[in-house]
């Protein structure tokens, strides 16, 4: 077997990708109180396990909606 020079692009890959971006606008903030919270469960929605599992990712994302609306987060991360 020879090792692949290419992948095929898919929609999970993309997916991935898409919350990579909302992990680096978390970063990019200023520091905020529930930050590394809200970093841990970025990350966990990044893991393949749960860009695979899309039931999963849906309560992962419903968890990051709540902590992102509690007053003490930076309103910019709210648009």
């Amino acid at each position: 077997m020879t090792e692949p020079t290419f992948y095929y692009k898919t929609a999970l890959s993309d997916l991935q990708g898409a919350w990579q971006v909302i992990r680096e606008a978390v970063v990019e903030h200023p520091p905020f109180t529930e930050q590394s919270r809200l970093l841990f469960h970025v990350d966990e929605g990044m893991s393949w396990e749960n860009v695979r599992g899309l039931r999963k990712m849906g309560k992962t994302l419903l968890v990051i909606r709540n902590i992102v609306a509690q007053p003490t987060v930076s309103p910019m991360l709210r648009e």
